[in-house]
């Protein structure tokens, strides 16, 4: 059933069993796990069906520290949310990320990874991806030419990825939604307030407002803020009615540990001779599964560095490609988008020779390294509000020596390997030259993962929520996605974040 919140009469009183705050891949695969429950389900989102402008600056917002891109166009404030430009890249977390690592700092979730792999079964069939397996050996019965590099496996593994077609949860579970007699979806409903109990230990209600001046209350037994990292931060920290520092901040957590991953051109591989990079590179046409360079935990462990991995770009296409951060400047996420598509289109169309895989001998090492979590890295308030009078979001992007650190070593690794292996050499990037630097260039992307703010722990003064993603000492408030990531992981997040709120799911329903 879907309402939109503009046309009900002012001051309606909603109310319902569950409560979701947020249209995105979080919030409507929770939505769709209850389709048919019998339950009243309460789906929020601040948008409509299409992109409005006036919609998408309530997530303007100011940056500093770390260049970044701007806040305005990294999510997209509709139904179906950022899904509706994301790549599609899919891949579970790694056993490393869920442990508590010495080297690295506030490291380890209350969580395993196996206690996530029933729900990334499921997160499988919601993004039309193949079975959950990520085994190499399963893919190279399927396609026979997915060869790795002669490396020693206890050093360097090749992790594989998926690649969704990318579902547009807008669109592909639209109709589900709309048609659904248990899921009541409210557009132009945004979420202004969270309203708790005296005591703190409840919320009571949510008030959503919309431009055109209607205000309205939501009462549910549960509620889920599902907005995305940085709005469910600022939500949390912006309800200030009885809690005087922001619900869920007794222990000033909230915001803190924001975590993005760290993209940046770091080396370029050589090889000695022609070999088939197959398994590597990234088919347009197919989509078919690809791996990247990854180092083992006893390595990672060994040499005392975050968990990254590298994947490959023929440096033909690689020299005429732009970096992201200077190309997604737009304040509009459309147009940023567009020249996205643009800059990795130029690069294709301009030069064929990369269609000939056996001919390629030079490629670009890409990274994507995760995070170092740290407490300085956060989501604040400005002083300035919104169109609906909530105060804007403020990030300071912070890293640390770690950061750039890992992504040295990785090379350094990488390339011994390569040669002790005689299948090439690795040629660092000027920014990795001097062991002393510890900065980050400003060509330093990140791949629009907001992860961290609300991140999970069993002791609440670590975390904001539990290993239900229930906000420690709030009774009926959870939280879904990855701002409840401990650690980053070096995977894209949007296929544990689903996974993750499927579990979620469950848990509220036994409750």
């Amino acid at each position: 059933m879907h309402l939109d919140a503009r046309e009900l009469d002012n001051n309606t009183l909603i109310e319902g069993d569950l409560c979701i705050v947020g249209a995105g891949a979080a919030g409507i695969s929770m939505a769709l796990d209850w389709n048919k429950s019998g339950k009243k389900v309460i789906l929020l989102e601040g948008g409509g069906f299409e992109y409005d402008n006036e919609i998408q600056d309530l997530y303007s917002g100011k940056s500093t520290g770390q260049r970044y891109y701007p806040l305005r166009s990294c999510r997209l404030h509709l139904f179906g949310g950022t899904t509706g430009h994301w790549g599609g890249m899919c891949a579970p977390l790694d056993p490393i990320d869920f442990k508590i690592r010495s080297w690295v700092p506030d490291s380890g979730w209350p969580i395993t990874l196996d206690d996530l792999v029933p729900f990334y079964t499921k997160a499988q069939d919601l993004f039309e991806l193949d079975a959950y397996n990520y085994d190499l050996q399963y893919w190279q019965k399927k396609y026979p030419g997915l060869t790795p590099f002669p490396l020693d496996k206890n050093i360097i593994w090749s992790k594989m990825w998926q690649f969704s077609p990318p579902t547009r949860f807008g669109k592909t579970y639209k109709e589900t939604i709309v048609k659904s007699a248990n899921i009541h979806l409210y557009t132009y409903a945004n979420l202004t307030n969270i309203v708790a109990n005296n005591e703190v230990n409840g919320i009571k209600e949510l008030i959503i407002k919309n431009h055109e001046g209607k205000t309205h209350k939501v009462r549910a037994k549960n509620f889920v803020l599902a907005c995305g990292a940085i709005q469910n931060a600022r939500m949390l920290l912006a309800s200030r009615g009885v809690a005087k520092k922001g619900i869920g901040n007794d222990r000033d957590l909230v915001g803190r540990y924001f975590m993005e991953h760290l993209e940046i051109k770091s080396a370029q591989l050589w090889l000695k001779k022609p070999f088939s990079t197959e398994l590597y590179t990234f088919d347009y046409g197919t989509r078919k599964p690809r791996a990247e360079l990854t180092l083992t935990e006893g390595i990672q462990e060994e040499n005392r560095i975050l968990n990254g991995s590298a994947s490959l770009t023929p440096l033909i296409i690689a020299k005429q490609q732009t970096p992201l951060i200077d190309v997604w400047s737009n304040e509009d996420p459309r147009k940023s988008f567009d020249n996205l598509v643009a800059n990795f289109r130029k690069s294709r169309e301009k030069n064929q020779a990369w269609k000939d895989d056996s001919g390629n001998r030079a490629f670009e090492l890409f990274t994507r390294m995760e995070q170092a979590p740290n407490r300085n890295s956060r989501i604040m308030l400005s002083d300035e509000k919104d169109a609906l009078g909530v105060p804007r979001p403020q990030l300071h992007w912070e890293l640390t020596e770690l950061d750039k650190y890992s992504i040295r070593k990785m090379y350094h690794i990488l390339g011994e390997q390569m040669g002790k292996a005689s299948v090439g050499r690795i040629k660092l990037e000027e920014f990795l030259w001097d062991e002393n630097d510890n900065a980050m260039p400003d060509q330093l992307g990140g791949g629009w993962h907001h992860m961290g703010t609300t991140r999970m722990s069993e002791d609440r003064n670590k975390g904001v929520v539990d290993e239900n993603c229930k906000v420690h000492g709030i009774d009926n408030l959870f939280i879904a996605g990855s701002g409840c990531f401990s650690t980053a992981g070096a995977p894209n997040p949007t296929l544990t974040l689903v996974a993750l709120s499927l579990r979620l799911s469950d848990y509220l329903k036994a409750s």
